[in-house]
Protein backbone atom coordinates (compact mmCIF):
# COMPACT_ATOMS: atom_id res chain seq x y z
CA UNK A 1 0.00 0.00 0.00
CA UNK A 2 1.05 3.80 -0.63
CA UNK A 3 -0.26 6.88 0.41
CA UNK A 4 -1.95 7.25 -3.10
CA UNK A 5 -3.85 3.61 -3.03
CA UNK A 6 -5.78 1.82 -0.13
CA UNK A 7 -5.89 -1.86 -0.26
CA UNK A 8 -7.94 -4.50 1.83
CA UNK A 9 -8.58 -8.02 1.98
CA UNK A 10 -11.22 -10.51 3.27
CA UNK A 11 -11.91 -14.55 2.76
CA UNK A 12 -15.20 -14.61 1.39
CA UNK A 13 -17.27 -18.07 1.63
CA UNK A 14 -18.48 -17.97 -1.80
CA UNK A 15 -16.61 -19.23 -5.25
CA UNK A 16 -15.01 -16.65 -7.00
CA UNK A 17 -17.58 -17.31 -10.13
CA UNK A 18 -20.09 -15.99 -7.55
CA UNK A 19 -18.56 -13.07 -6.21
CA UNK A 20 -17.41 -11.99 -10.06
CA UNK A 21 -21.16 -12.03 -10.75
CA UNK A 22 -22.11 -9.09 -8.02
CA UNK A 23 -19.34 -7.14 -8.62
CA UNK A 24 -19.93 -6.80 -12.83
CA UNK A 25 -23.57 -6.47 -12.14
CA UNK A 26 -24.56 -2.64 -11.87
CA UNK A 27 -27.21 -3.58 -9.55
CA UNK A 28 -24.69 -5.04 -7.55
CA UNK A 29 -22.48 -2.31 -6.88
CA UNK A 30 -25.54 -0.68 -5.87
CA UNK A 31 -26.17 -3.61 -3.04
CA UNK A 32 -22.89 -3.66 -1.65
CA UNK A 33 -21.58 -0.02 -1.69
CA UNK A 34 -20.87 0.95 2.26
CA UNK A 35 -20.72 4.66 1.36
CA UNK A 36 -23.94 4.92 1.00
CA UNK A 37 -23.61 7.43 -2.51
CA UNK A 38 -24.52 5.08 -5.17
CA UNK A 39 -28.21 5.09 -5.09
CA UNK A 40 -29.31 3.04 -8.25
CA UNK A 41 -28.02 2.15 -11.35
CA UNK A 42 -28.77 1.42 -15.33
CA UNK A 43 -27.24 -0.61 -17.86
CA UNK A 44 -26.56 -4.22 -18.23
CA UNK A 45 -23.55 -6.47 -16.50
CA UNK A 46 -20.40 -6.05 -17.86
CA UNK A 47 -18.09 -8.63 -19.69
CA UNK A 48 -15.07 -6.57 -21.12
CA UNK A 49 -12.39 -3.77 -20.74
CA UNK A 50 -14.33 -0.90 -22.03
CA UNK A 51 -18.16 -1.66 -20.97
CA UNK A 52 -20.03 0.65 -19.15
CA UNK A 53 -23.34 1.25 -17.20
CA UNK A 54 -24.83 4.37 -15.48
CA UNK A 55 -24.36 4.91 -11.21
CA UNK A 56 -27.15 7.60 -9.76
CA UNK A 57 -25.16 9.03 -7.07
CA UNK A 58 -25.69 11.05 -3.95
CA UNK A 59 -22.77 12.49 -2.27
CA UNK A 60 -24.65 14.31 0.34
CA UNK A 61 -24.32 10.78 2.23
CA UNK A 62 -20.18 11.67 2.58
CA UNK A 63 -21.77 15.39 3.48
CA UNK A 64 -18.16 16.79 2.38
CA UNK A 65 -19.19 18.23 -0.95
CA UNK A 66 -23.10 19.80 -1.63
CA UNK A 67 -23.35 17.96 -5.31
CA UNK A 68 -26.29 16.67 -4.45
CA UNK A 69 -27.64 13.80 -6.92
CA UNK A 70 -25.69 13.15 -10.33
CA UNK A 71 -25.05 10.83 -12.41
CA UNK A 72 -21.57 8.86 -13.39
CA UNK A 73 -20.30 6.18 -16.10
CA UNK A 74 -18.60 3.58 -14.79
CA UNK A 75 -15.91 2.17 -17.42
CA UNK A 76 -14.15 -1.18 -17.14
CA UNK A 77 -10.60 -0.51 -17.19
CA UNK A 78 -9.45 -4.41 -16.02
CA UNK A 79 -11.43 -7.37 -16.68
CA UNK A 80 -10.21 -10.88 -16.42
CA UNK A 81 -13.15 -13.20 -15.81
CA UNK A 82 -13.67 -14.75 -12.16
CA UNK A 83 -9.88 -13.33 -11.22
CA UNK A 84 -10.06 -9.03 -11.73
CA UNK A 85 -12.28 -6.35 -12.48
CA UNK A 86 -11.35 -2.17 -12.02
CA UNK A 87 -13.40 0.07 -13.33
CA UNK A 88 -12.50 4.32 -13.54
CA UNK A 89 -15.21 6.60 -13.29
CA UNK A 90 -16.47 9.15 -16.02
CA UNK A 91 -18.37 12.44 -15.06
CA UNK A 92 -19.33 15.49 -16.17
CA UNK A 93 -16.09 17.20 -14.42
CA UNK A 94 -12.99 18.09 -16.90
CA UNK A 95 -10.55 17.22 -16.66
CA UNK A 96 -11.98 13.86 -15.45
CA UNK A 97 -10.37 12.44 -12.56
CA UNK A 98 -8.86 9.36 -13.21
CA UNK A 99 -9.20 7.26 -10.04
CA UNK A 100 -9.18 3.26 -10.13
CA UNK A 101 -11.70 0.91 -8.31
CA UNK A 102 -11.14 -2.37 -8.38
CA UNK A 103 -11.19 -6.07 -6.93
CA UNK A 104 -8.84 -8.81 -7.33
CA UNK A 105 -10.05 -12.83 -6.39
CA UNK A 106 -8.02 -15.66 -5.55
CA UNK A 107 -9.72 -19.28 -4.58
CA UNK A 108 -9.17 -20.35 -1.19
CA UNK A 109 -10.31 -23.46 0.16
CA UNK A 110 -13.32 -21.47 2.36
CA UNK A 111 -14.16 -20.13 -1.11
CA UNK A 112 -12.53 -16.88 -2.41
CA UNK A 113 -9.83 -14.19 -0.93
CA UNK A 114 -11.23 -10.77 -1.97
CA UNK A 115 -9.24 -7.57 -2.26
CA UNK A 116 -10.54 -4.52 -2.80
CA UNK A 117 -8.12 -1.62 -3.50
CA UNK A 118 -8.86 1.95 -4.56
CA UNK A 119 -5.97 4.00 -6.68
CA UNK A 120 -5.66 7.53 -7.13
CA UNK A 121 -2.31 7.51 -8.16
CA UNK A 122 -3.29 8.46 -11.77
CA UNK A 123 -5.55 11.02 -11.00
CA UNK A 124 -5.04 14.54 -13.42
CA UNK A 125 -2.78 16.88 -11.67
CA UNK A 126 -5.71 19.54 -11.29
CA UNK A 127 -6.69 16.57 -8.88
CA UNK A 128 -3.97 16.37 -6.98
CA UNK A 129 -3.54 19.75 -5.95
CA UNK A 130 -7.08 20.00 -4.72
CA UNK A 131 -6.18 17.38 -1.98
CA UNK A 132 -9.75 15.39 -1.67
CA UNK A 133 -8.49 11.97 -1.91
CA UNK A 134 -8.90 9.75 -0.88
CA UNK A 135 -12.67 10.29 -1.02
CA UNK A 136 -13.28 7.02 0.59
CA UNK A 137 -11.42 5.42 3.50
CA UNK A 138 -10.00 2.09 4.25
CA UNK A 139 -13.13 1.31 7.12
CA UNK A 140 -15.53 1.88 3.62
CA UNK A 141 -13.96 -0.46 1.56
CA UNK A 142 -13.67 -3.30 4.48
CA UNK A 143 -17.25 -2.15 5.50
CA UNK A 144 -18.46 -2.58 1.87
CA UNK A 145 -16.41 -6.32 1.49
CA UNK A 146 -18.57 -7.46 4.78
CA UNK A 147 -21.70 -6.87 2.85
CA UNK A 148 -20.57 -8.35 -0.15
CA UNK A 149 -19.83 -11.51 1.91
CA UNK A 150 -23.62 -11.29 3.17
CA UNK A 151 -24.63 -10.90 -0.14
CA UNK A 152 -23.46 -13.70 -1.52
CA UNK A 153 -22.79 -16.08 1.65
CA UNK A 154 -26.21 -15.17 2.91
CA UNK A 155 -26.81 -17.65 6.08
CA UNK A 156 -23.34 -18.57 6.73
CA UNK A 157 -22.49 -19.29 10.08
CA UNK A 158 -20.43 -17.04 12.13
CA UNK A 159 -17.93 -18.58 14.51
CA UNK A 160 -18.88 -18.96 18.38
CA UNK A 161 -16.57 -16.33 20.61
CA UNK A 162 -15.79 -17.59 23.99
CA UNK A 163 -17.04 -14.32 25.42
CA UNK A 164 -20.28 -14.28 24.12
CA UNK A 165 -23.68 -16.55 25.36
CA UNK A 166 -24.26 -19.63 23.28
Amino acid sequence: MNAERIEVRRPIAADPATIFAVLCDPQGHVAIDSSGMLMAASGDPVGAVGDTFVVHMDREALNDYPLGLYDVTVEIATFEADREVAWTILGQIRPQIGHVYGYRLEPIAEGTMVTSYYDWSSIDQVWKDADIFPVLSEGSLRATLGILARTVAPGVPRPHVADEPA
